[in-house]
């Protein structure tokens, strides 16, 4: 099995071609970058992240965003083994919670395993050349022969993954990537929910974990990363697994600290849930927070995704889109030269799923002056710290024509193909949830921002304009509220 999965590995051929892609479903992807003082990126290494995204027998999905690191080796044999324990028959309609979370554990295992099975040769013949003193000679080939085996060998990733059967949705984590569902309400509300906590050194579970095995918690949060990464649950890495009391954080562990086990979460049922379910990779998440803070990162990037929804006819252009607008604001945050930019000097691969749930796109027919939707193609940020509990307001202008409204319709959840319309109010508003507390804040704006608009087609005036669709007042009040010290040596911002 150990040689199949080697020759598999290094054929490039994949386990899974066979089985179908899931057409409700968007993958956006960028590459590493790190910027020059120019502005100029260039990238530091290959693309590591992978992805899945099938559709299996009986009512199944599985969706999978996988970050990798020192190589992409760890992340593509994930995404593949990890596909094929558990779509190639091991999951049925008749599985209880139990049972589907029991399968999902033992996927991840065999993963981990069997991903060691393939560099079982190369760390056999690393350890003896290790050992082995060459004559003068032929050092520097043994030398070089080394540094090649390990990096074929080094290497790891973090993993969320996300199942639907039965109509319900589990999300297994590995890591420090990202998992959010938003749920579109009967009343237009759009609440957002972060499903589970990363696996990182400032995670207080994890650090209970690692101070239950003998390893200082305090020394592990100070230094923020173990063996250059800030994971404390990873796929593959051998140096932490095999070696890790080398490790100087983890030299006194009574056993194996970081571990490939995932923490479950699940079922939720979906059954009438209208909204969009997206996984994200850590290099994503890192850049938003880098440019904004992570304070109200979750709620700005779903008002991305939900813009980008309304204006898109595709979720493969929706996906690609959200994660181009990331990589910008990253980029200008970084040109600004304000405070932030220092946290802006690079940013690693970014992959973003999403899957939507009965939630309509663009019908990309009518345009605004036609009676067509009306969106913003930005979400004004404010850089005051805010709490929690402050939610970020999203109004959406639909027609009136029965043709779409916002957030709802009666396609069954599981099914492929479009949804159909149904008759939901047209206004949007997103809310934060933090699902360790179960708790929903309530919106703090009126929506007021973005104008509504009657089904008629604005008519020019004598210059031959038409009334602006956005009334960005109200943001530059809010502005120069921000800046005023600036605006009084600029001259402030908006329209003169």
């Amino acid at each position: 099995m150990a040689a199949q999965r080697r020759n598999l590995m290094q054929s490039h051929q994949s386990w899974t071609d066979d089985l179908p892609l899931c057409q409700m479903c968007g993958v956006g992807t960028a590459t590493n970058c790190v910027y020059g003082p120019d502005g100029k990126g260039t990238l530091s290494h290959p693309n590591e992240d992978g992805h899945l995204r099938f559709r299996g027998e009986d009512g199944c999905f599985l969706y999978g965003v996988f970050n990798g690191y020192d190589g992409s080796r760890v992340a593509s044999f994930a995404s593949q083994c990890l596909t094929a324990e558990l779509l190639l028959g091991q999951l049925n309609s008749s599985h209880t919670d139990n049972d589907v979370r029991r399968i999902l554990t033992q996927a991840f295992d065999v993963v981990e395993k069997s991903y060691f099975e393939t560099i079982d040769d190369a760390l056999a013949e690393k350890a003896h050349l290790s050992n082995y003193l060459p004559p003068h000679n032929e050092s520097q080939k043994v030398q070089e022969r080394l540094k090649e085996l390990e990096r074929e060998v080094s290497g790891g990733a973090t993993a969320v993954v996300a199942l639907i059967l039965n109509n319900k949705l589990y999300i297994a984590n590995v890591g420090t990537n990202r998992a959010l569902l938003c749920k579109s309400s009967s009343d237009g509300q759009n609440q957002v929910l972060q499903i589970g906590r990363p696996h990182g050194t400032d995670n207080e579970e994890e650090l209970q974990r690692l101070a239950a095995l003998g390893v200082d918690s305090a020394r592990v949060r100070q230094a923020g990363q173990i063996a250059g990464q800030s994971s404390t649950r990873r796929l593959g890495d051998y140096r932490v697994k095999f070696n890790y009391n080398e490790i100087d954080v983890l030299s006194t562990a009574k056993t194996r600290p970081i571990i490939a086990e995932p923490e479950i979460h699940g079922s939720q049922s979906l059954d009438s849930v209208t909204g969009f379910l997206l996984l994200m990779s850590e290099g994503l998440i890192n850049a938003l927070e880098s440019a904004h803070g992570p304070e109200q990162a979750n709620q700005e990037i779903v008002a991305m995704v939900a813009a980008e929804l309304a204006l898109q006819t595709s979720l493969e252009a929706v996906s690609q889109s959200v994660v181009e607008r990331i990589r910008r604001l990253h980029h200008d945050v970084y040109m600004s030269g304000r405070q932030r930019a220092t946290f802006c000097s690079r940013h690693e691969d970014m992959t973003l799923l999403i899957r939507t749930l009965n939630y309509p796109l663009s019908d990309g027919v009518l345009t605004p002056t036609q009676g067509g939707r009306i969106y913003p193609v930005s979400v004004p940020y404010s850089n005051i710290q805010s709490t929690s509990k402050t939610s970020v307001t999203l109004s959406l202008v639909m027609p009136s024509q029965n043709t779409l409204t916002n957030g709802t319709n009666t396609a069954s959840t599981l099914e492929e193909g479009t949804p159909t319309p149904g008759s939901q109010s047209p206004t949007a508003t997103l809310q934060s949830t933090n699902t360790q507390t179960q708790s929903s804040s309530s919106s703090s704006g009126d929506g007021s921002l973005f104008r509504q608009r009657g089904s008629q087609a604005a008519q020019p005036d004598e210059t031959g304009r038409v009334p602006p669709y956005v009334d960005f007042s109200q943001f530059y009040h809010l502005w120069g509220n921000d800046h005023s010290d600036s605006q009084s040596t600029q001259g402030g911002l908006g329209p003169q």
